[in-house]
C-alpha cells in the first residue's frame, strides 16, 4: 500500500466524520435554540387585551391585566376632571417630563390620557411595586391632606397620585403613574397594549 493510498483513507474518513459530527451539532443546536422563542402562554401574556368599557360609569373604575400587571380604567366625572388643574401646583412631575415611565405623546396633558373622561394606568406604585387605594372622594380623610381633590393613595409608605395618576411632590415614589399604550377601537371598547392602527 503506498502512502497516497493511506491519506486517501484517511481523508476520507475526516470527511465523513466531520459531516457526521456536523449533522449531530446541527441537530442538538436547533432543538436548543428553538427554547428561545416565546412559548404560547409568554405570547398570550403580552398579548394586548381588548376592554369593552360600555358598562363603566362616571366615578367608577375598572382593573383588567395586561402584562401581569393590573391596568386600571378610571372614567372621571367632570367635576374630578374641573379638579385636575387644582393639584399642579403640588405634584412633583404636573406635565409628565420624567422619562422612567415613559407617557405617550396622546397621554401628555392635563389629564394624561387620549379621552379626558378615561384615565388608563398601570395600577402599581412607582416606588416599590405595590398597588394603590383608591380614594376617590374630595375632602379631608386620614392619611390624605385636607384639599384632597381624590386620587390614590399607596398605603405601603403614603405616597399619593391625583385622579390623572401623577404623584404629589415630596413623597416615596419617584414617578408619576405609567400610562400604557392603548388606543379605542370604538366609543365602548379599549385596546391596551397598543396604540398603532396596523
Amino acid at each position: 500500500m503506498s502512502d497516497q493510498q493511506v491519506d486517501q483513507g484517511k481523508r476520507t474518513w475526516l470527511i465523513a466524520t466531520s459531516c457526521a459530527g456536523a449533522g449531530v451539532g446541527v441537530a442538538t443546536a436547533v432543538p436548543f435554540v428553538s427554547t428561545f422563542a416565546p412559548s404560547e402562554r409568554a405570547k398570550a401574556a403580552g398579548a394586548a387585551v381588548e376592554v369593552d368599557i360600555s358598562s363603566l360609569k362616571p366615578g367608577e373604575k375598572l382593573t383588567v391585566e395586561w402584562r401581569g400587571k393590573p391596568v386600571w380604567i378610571v372614567r372621571r366625572t367632570p367635576e374630578q376632571l374641573a379638579a385636575l388643574p387644582k393639584n399642579d401646583t403640588q405634584l412633583a412631575d404636573p406635565d409628565s417630563k420624567r422619562t422612567a415611565y415613559p407617557t405617550p405623546a396622546y397621554a401628555k396633558n392635563e389629564h394624561r390620557s387620549i379621552k379626558p373622561e378615561y384615565f388608563v394606568g398601570v395600577g402599581i406604585c412607582s416606588h416599590l411595586g405595590c398597588s394603590p387605594s383608591d380614594k376617590f372622594q374630595a375632602g379631608p380623610q386620614p392619611s390624605l391632606p385636607d384639599d384632597w381633590n381624590g386620587g390614590f393613595l399607596c398605603p405601603c409608605h403614603g405616597s399619593t397620585f391625583d385622579l390623572a395618576g401623577r404623584v404629589f411632590k415630596n413623597k416615596p415614589a419617584p414617578d408619576n403613574l405609567e400610562v400604557p399604550p392603548h388606543m379605542y377601537l370604538s366609543d365602548t371598547k379599549l385596546l391596551i397594549g397598543e396604540d398603532k392602527a396596523a
